[in-house]
Formats: structure tokens, C-alpha cells, sequence
């Protein structure tokens, strides 16, 4: 639909989680198309921009979520206001507000109870040069300045100091080949940073990143290669990522051979949320045989499917491992300008990261 477009239907009296989905039929430029959306006369989405946000790429879909929408009079009203030219919707899911299913069980965690550096039995650094990947500009060290633990939370500091050749660092860690999962719930509580040019990630890799590869093999260094395809290949699973040039948005992404960047089908969802640089929130995937799909606070805002058409849609049938960091600036850091100095050194905290795997219903 497109122009005066307004959905209203009975609802039970509670709280509804909210993803609008958005496609743009003509072939625009951002800016062009600007609006807000109004859920029982609350704003919940400012100046959005689907060609903006997708990167200006048409052929992209834009799935954004509003959580803990309040019905208090049985109706769900949406509409939208415009900005520039006018509003656009594609479809909207309603969601009742649901606690997290209750059979998980526990099978591996790590909450930081003990100051100094982390757990080196669950974790392992990354120390590299800037531009090893992303075209980032921080240097990844093992020190404590960006790596440790402290008052029972994981702390990845960034600062702006030359180091290694590179102006900014960071930390990096994950648990490859000390916690390697299939399947499962993984919930981080964490409170990113905040300033632009800041790209926090909570996500995975392949443990075997050579699963689908076809133009090389175990032993060369893949990441950041421009032969090696064992990315995509393989796959990633972004369970947060945050760039400070837009602060509030989460996106949760999956990348393949099929959906990835490059040719701008990449698969992934948003949704908004103000307090992500002064709250914790939990962020979770649940990752299994036939989907994954994403939650912030149990907030499902993201989900995808397995297609059952093999491997380069769906690589997700090996293990992954979890990793932890702060970028600082790089393809998408510095896509809103350049990093804001000024507001480092910055912090990410991570209160706990437990991982669980489906018990008795």
C-alpha cells in the first residue's frame, strides 16, 4: 500500500510486539520517501527512509520492529505521517508479548565472575592489524586495557591511540574450538557503546569455516581474504550488531552464498530500541535445524527460514562459535561520517552469555 495507509483491527487489551515490513517500488534515492509510523498514537518509528536504510538498493527488503506496544482500548491503530513524498507499507505482524518458552536447559556459560582476563578455557583473542577485515581501522590487541573482566562483566574497551600502525584499539574474542555449538538459544546481556564510527558485534562464525568453501582449503587465512569464499560459503550469524551513527537501531543478519551484501539480498531485521548505550538488554538467537530467528528482550524482530534448497542458503547445519568485539569505523562504521573521537575511549559490557539446548517440552 502506499499514501494514506492505515491498519485497525480489534485486539485484546496487553502488550504486542510489532514488525512492519516495507519494499519500495520505484527506483528512488534516499530522502525521497521519508515518514513516520504512529502505533496507538505513539511514535515509534521517526524519519524512516526505506532506501536509506537498506542501503539504497530496491531489490532489498526493510523489516523494522517496535516492541511492548500498549492496547488499552481493544484497537490496534497504525498509521503513518510523512515527511518527504508518502508512506509505504508492505505488511505488519502483531505479536502478543510472550515469556521465552521455559524447556531450554542450561549446557554452557560464562558470567564473568573473576576479574583480570577472561576465562582463557572458554576464550580465545584475536590480535590483529587494522585492516584486516571491514576495512577497520582498530588494531584487535590481547591487553587488559581493551580485553578483561571487571566487577563480574566482560569490558571491550576502544580507544583512539596509535598502536601497530593502526589509530584506534580494540578488543576481539571468541570461543572456537573451546565451545563449538549446533543448534541451540544464545542469550548475551550486554550494553553497547555509543559514538559514531563504534561497530559492536555479538555474532558467529563456522568452526569449520571450510565446509562449503571451493576455492581454498583448511590452513589458509580466510577471513579478510579476497580468494578465499569460505565467507559466505560457510556462513555468519549476527545476533547484534550496532553502528553509532544510528543509535537505537539493532540489526540481527544472516549471511550466505545466496543472501549476502554483495548482491544486496542480504537477509536481516531491525528493531529499535532507545536505551541499547545506557541499559543492558538481553540479546538472543534461536538457531535450529529449520530456522533461526532473533529476540531482543524476547522480542522476536527477525526470523529465517531454512529454504531446503542446500548449502548456499542454508550453511547452518555445522557448528559455529561465539565471538565478542568493537569495531571502529570500517565499511559500515564510518558509513554515517567519520568516527567521533571525542567520545572515546567506549565501552561494551556483557553481563553473562549462557547458551542452552532444547530439554522436555
Amino acid at each position: 500500500r502506499e499514501g494514506d495507509v492505515r491498519v485497525s483491527k480489534a485486539l485484546p487489551d496487553g502488550r504486542y510486539d510489532v514488525v512492519l515490513h516495507f519494499i519500495e517500488p520505484n527506483d528512488i534515492g534516499g530522502g525521497e520517501r521519508v515518514f513516520d509510523a504512529i502505533i496507538n498514537n505513539e511514535r515509534c518509528i521517526e524519519e524512516l527512509d526505506v532506501m536509506a536504510w537498506r542501503d539504497g538498493q530496491i531489490i532489498s527488503g526493510l523489516s523494522v520492529a517496535c516492541a511492548n506496544i500498549a492496547v488499552t482500548n481493544g484497537r490496534f491503530d497504525l498509521h503513518f505521517e510523512a515527511r518527504a513524498g508518502e508512506p509505504v507499507l508492505s505488511a505488519v505482524v502483531v505479536r502478543e508479548k510472550l515469556p521465552r518458552a521455559a524447556h531450554w536447559q542450561l549446557v554452557w556459560s560464562d558470567e564473568f565472575a573473576t576479574d583480570g582476563a577472561p576465562d582463557t578455557s572458554k576464550w580465545t583473542h584475536d590480535v590483529w592489524p587494522a585492516k584486516k577485515v571491514n576495512d577497520e581501522d582498530q588494531t584487535y590487541t590481547a591487553r587488559e586495557k581493551n580485553v578483561r573482566v571487571e566487577n563480574g562483566r566482560l569490558v571491550i574497551e576502544a580507544h583512539r591511540e596509535d598502536l601497530n600502525g593502526a589509530n584506534y584499539t580494540s578488543g576481539r574474542i571468541h570461543t572456537a574450538g573451546k565451545a563449538d555449538f549446533l543448534y541451540g538459544r544464545f542469550e548475551i546481556r550486554a550494553k553497547v557503546p555509543r559514538g559514531q564510527g563504534t561497530w559492536p558485534a555479538i555474532w558467529m562464525l563456522p568452526s569449520d569455516p571450510y565446509r562449503y568453501s571451493t576455492t581454498c582449503a583448511p590452513g589458509e587465512d580466510w577471513q579478510g581474504s579476497e580468494t578465499c569464499d569460505a565467507w559466505p560459503n560457510s556462513g555468519e550469524i549476527d545476533i547484534l550488531e550496532h553502528v553509532g551513527y544510528q543509535m537505537g537501531h539493532v540489526h540481527g543478519t544472516v549471511h550466505n552464498k545466496a543472501y549476502y551484501w554483495v548482491n544486496w539480498e542480504q537477509r536481516k531485521g531491525r528493531i529499535l530500541e532507545p536505551t541499547v548505550d545506557s541499559e543492558f538488554h538481553v540479546y538472543a538467537l534461536e538457531w535450529s535445524e529449520d530456522r533461526i530467528d532473533m529476540f531482543v528482550d524476547d522480542t522476536l524482530y527477525f526470523t529465517y527460514l531454512n529454504e531446503n534448497t542446500g548449502w548456499r542458503a542454508w550453511p547452518y547445519d555445522h557448528p559455529f562459535h561465539l565471538i565478542i568485539n568493537i569495531a571502529m569505523g570500517g565499511v559500515w562504521g564510518r558509513a554515517g561520517g567519520p568516527t567521533d573521537d571525542s567520545v572515546l575511549p567506549q565501552q561494551m559490557w556483557v553481563d553473562w552469555v549462557r547458551v542452552y539446548n532444547l530439554g522436555d517440552e
